[in-house]
């Protein structure tokens, strides 16, 4: 209601007496549910009884408004004598008309917007095989985006008629034309152009064997040691959330997580709020592939996720359970701003040069602490949720100590 946000009665009257006035209390309501503080709601409701007052003026009859009464309104605002008071204004009046007009579309006062003609950001075949990644193999939609990207020079080297496609042909392109590029993202190429081929093998449109003439981008994914933390730096990450906030409550919530169950970003952002039986104990995970896990919730976990629910999270119609903090409240868009939230929490915990810092260096050292605290491969396995041992295997060199005294000396006493 806008008598929740002002209180001269000649005012109440006068934002009520517009074409407008019959949706202002409407737009108030959607503009609060959205979780707008109360000063820019104020601003935003000005633009909207000024925008009314504007068009009724001209003679602009409520149902024919649209973007482009929008822009004629914001035209007007510089030069505009009709408010006594309109200073101060101009920077909230633009977008308060642009969520008063999308209020409207969904009251169907309006019509809806038309759509933009738009040009697919790719080639018809790439279009078709992102599709048939998410349908058939459970790839999220980000993946099957960057595939797309690396196939571009692809397709604009070798054609989309993949009837003209040749083992010499592509092979000379990955060894000719990723020459230049660093090994990881030649690695991602030669995965996005191998999956694209079994696309093509699928529809009929290659020979089967054609994929395994991808030349192999040498990887030796044990060569290297975990990026983790201590145990008494992430206790530091975790604790340095101010939990008098809204904003910390989230960031304490969703660091615990990460920190006790080594989620990944991605099983952040698509947890709801259904995903967590209480009365069980246990948490409901969405990994990749469409796989679905339960996992025990932790005691601090738990109460970090259900003091959040409580005193920190937005009202929201939403069944994800992380939004954003301003408004309008949302839920997170990708998996960068889990990223970004640690990011923050490493920066507050001032812990100096960590491994890295994103969302995995927790998982990490999740998993770490698991393996020092006595757990098994195994048991890292069924928590991490991998599917091959050997991305287990890669957490069993922690021990630095211990590798030095089971290394063999260099064949011969030469130096390595």
């Amino acid at each position: 209601m806008i008598s929740d946000y002002f209180e001269a009665p000649w005012r109440l009257a006068r934002m009520r007496a517009t074409s407008v006035g019959p949706y202002i209390d409407g737009f108030s309501m959607a503009l609060t549910d959205a979780g707008y503080s109360p000063f820019t709601i104020r601003g935003y409701l000005r633009a909207a009884d000024h925008f009314g007052r504007w068009a009724d003026l001209r003679g602009v009859i409520i149902t024919s408004w649209d973007d482009d009464v929008g822009v004629r309104f914001g035209r007007h605002l510089p030069r505009c004598k009709c408010i006594k008071g309109n200073k101060g204004i101009f920077k909230n009046a633009g977008v308060g008309v642009r969520l008063l007009l999308a209020y409207l579309r969904t009251c169907e006062v309006l019509a809806p917007a038309k759509p933009t003609p738009t040009t697919p950001k790719f080639a018809p075949l790439a279009e078709r095989f992102a599709d048939w990644m998410v349908r058939h193999r459970g790839v999220a939609p980000s993946t099957t985006a960057r595939y797309q990207r690396m196939l571009q020079p692809f397709l604009g080297t070798l054609g989309e008629d993949p009837s003209q496609y040749s083992v010499t042909a592509i092979r000379a392109y990955v060894i000719e034309q990723l020459s230049d590029v660093g090994r990881g993202e030649t690695r991602t190429a030669v995965t996005a152009i191998r999956a694209f081929l079994r696309f093509l093998v699928a529809e009929g449109r290659v020979h089967s064997g054609i994929p395994h003439c991808v030349p192999t981008v040498p990887q030796w994914r044990l060569s290297s040691l975990p990026r983790y933390l201590e145990v008494p730096d992430v206790e530091r990450v975790v604790k340095n959330c101010d939990l008098t906030t809204g904003h910390g409550l989230r960031d304490h919530a969703i660091l615990l997580l990460l920190a006790r169950l080594g989620l990944r970003a991605g099983d952040i952002v698509r947890m709801t709020v259904t995903d967590i039986d209480w009365r069980g104990g246990t948490l409901r995970v969405h990994g990749k592939g469409r796989r679905e896990v339960r996992l025990p919730l932790p005691q601090d976990v738990g109460d970090a996720v259900l003091a959040y629910l409580e005193r920190g999270r937005p009202r929201s119609s939403s069944e994800r359970l992380f939004l954003t903090v301003n408004a309008p409240t949302r839920p997170f868009a990708s998996s960068a701003t889990i990223s970004d939230i640690v990011r923050v929490a490493l920066n507050r915990a001032g812990i100096q040069n960590p491994p890295s810092r994103g969302a995995h260096l927790l998982r990490h050292s999740a998993a770490t602490a698991m393996l020092r605290a006595g757990g098994s491969l195994d048991t890292i396995a069924t928590v991490l949720r991998h599917r091959s041992p050997d991305t287990t295997a890669y957490y069993a060199k922690v021990d630095v100590e211990m590798l030095r005294e089971v290394a063999q000396p260099w064949p011969g006493g030469a130096a390595c």
